[in-house]
């Protein structure tokens, strides 16, 4: 059954149904935010809730005019009865009709893939990339990866995991890039949290000129990043596989390593194979044995990397704190780890593990050695983390200069007003 959020009062749950549509009023601060350009209205802002002739409730998804207190009209957004971002905008003109957003899809899917054309061009030595980008592409809700001849797709929200908009999707990637097949693969908590039924496992599209055919969907392929080649596997892996969004940052790693080099959190070795094209022994540490099973067949599509490449089991923080006591030494160093904080409240636990991985790192690197330090965190604001690292350097009694201030791919852009896009943050320091 539909939540009604519990701040909301019994009238709201029945309020006189209007005639143009569901709507929802929200309160002056999130009229703010969304007068100033963000794109998201948090469950705890939504005031009322106006149900479409005939229904007690918003049903799930529905596009659902958005107003401030005074009943003025703020745009268009998808309704979500489930997650803590009850609304999510999608135009600027209210009460938008179902076929009206469709047609608004297929126009912003062309833009996003041609956009792509330009920002991350199809290459021997690059055929992977982020596609669409929801927010960071007007498209809430859908995010699509090109793995080379496959593109997997995430239909994220309610009003997104619908079959008229993997029509759409279908219609619009099949046409414009004709890949090998298009798949839909879920994220499994995303869905949970959205109370999404999980997608028939057929193929979006399939190529009719792809060898296999329908009858044998291929789920598994070879893409290439900065001239490296990868194993994909739809059917397994964190997000929707390799994390496309470090692929400038792998090349920048590679140009600043040297000697020995520890990655810790490789997953499946995308920094650490960068980092084998400069160093000559390269450890890459995962908590994941999985990851790491993949991390050595991906070494082994790379026979020319010189280095000597081991993988090592084990959790970051144990493992630094261990190495640090036996006075291990490092010419370089890479922290990648996954998201510490998964909400707002978990940021400032997130800040003290992300401080202790940066002090023992700079406590175990050589003089003049190299730290690329990573957070995916959207939660811990870009001055936050550096703010971290610099007191860690502080703590460590390292002098430590800053190389480069990076962020993701150009195929992840951010939107200037939704700093939550700005997720990802890297730092390419030297450490004295």
């Amino acid at each position: 059954m539909p939540k009604t959020p519990s701040n909301f009062s019994a009238a709201t749950r029945t309020v006189a149904a209007q005639p143009h549509g569901p709507a929802a009023t929200i309160t002056r601060r999130a009229a703010d935010r969304l007068r100033a350009g963000h794109l998201w209205v948090y469950r705890s802002d939504v005031e009322s809730l106006i149900p479409f002739t005939g229904s007690t409730v918003i049903a799930p998804g529905a596009l659902t005019t958005v107003t401030d207190s005074r009943g003025i009209p703020l745009g268009t957004a998808l309704y979500s009865d489930a997650s803590q971002i009850a609304l999510r905008m999608v135009s600027s003109e209210a009460a938008l009709s179902r076929p009206a957003y469709l047609a608004q899809l297929q126009e912003r899917v062309r833009a996003a893939l041609a956009l792509r054309e330009e920002l991350a061009p199809r290459s021997t030595g690059n055929n992977a990339c982020r596609l669409i980008f929801s927010e960071a592409d007007a498209l809430p809700g859908i995010v699509a990866d090109r793995y080379n001849d496959l593109v997997i797709l995430q239909l994220l929200t309610q009003g997104t995991a619908q079959n008229d908009v993997r029509r759409v999707l279908a219609k619009v990637i099949g046409e414009s890039l004709h890949p090998a097949m298009l798949i839909e693969r879920p994220d499994p908590k995303i869905r949970e949290m959205e109370q999404l039924a999980a997608p028939s496992p057929e193929p979006l599209y399939i190529d009719i000129e792809d060898a296999d055919g329908a009858s044998n969907p291929r789920l598994t392929t070879t893409f290439t990043i900065n001239n490296l080649r990868f194993h994909y596997d739809a059917s397994a892996g964190q997000k929707t596989g390799a994390f496309l969004d470090q692929r400038l940052n792998y090349a920048a790693a590679a140009r600043y390593a040297k000697g020995r080099a520890l990655d810790v959190c490789t997953y499946q070795g995308g920094f650490a194979l960068h980092l084998a094209q400069s160093c000559q022994q390269v450890t890459g540490v995962d908590a994941s044995r999985k990851a790491l099973e993949t991390a050595d067949r991906n070494l082994a599509l790379n026979p020319e990397l010189g280095a000597q490449v081991d993988w090592m089991e084990a959790d970051a923080f144990e493992l630094l704190r261990e190495y640090e006591a036996a006075g291990e030494k490092y010419d370089t160093i890479v922290l990648d780890p996954p998201a510490f904080a998964k909400s707002s409240r978990a940021a400032e636990s997130a800040l003290r593990g992300y401080k202790e991985l940066n002090l023992r790192a700079m406590k175990m690197l050589q003089a003049g050695g190299t730290l690329v330090t990573c957070s995916c965190s959207h939660h811990v604001a870009p001055a936050e983390f550096t703010e971290v690292v610099a007191a860690a350097a502080s703590d460590a009694g390292r002098r430590v200069q800053v190389i480069e201030i990076r962020g993701a791919a150009p195929d992840h852009p951010a939107v200037l007003t939704l700093p939550e896009t700005s997720y990802l943050k890297c730092l390419i320091l030297r450490v004295s």
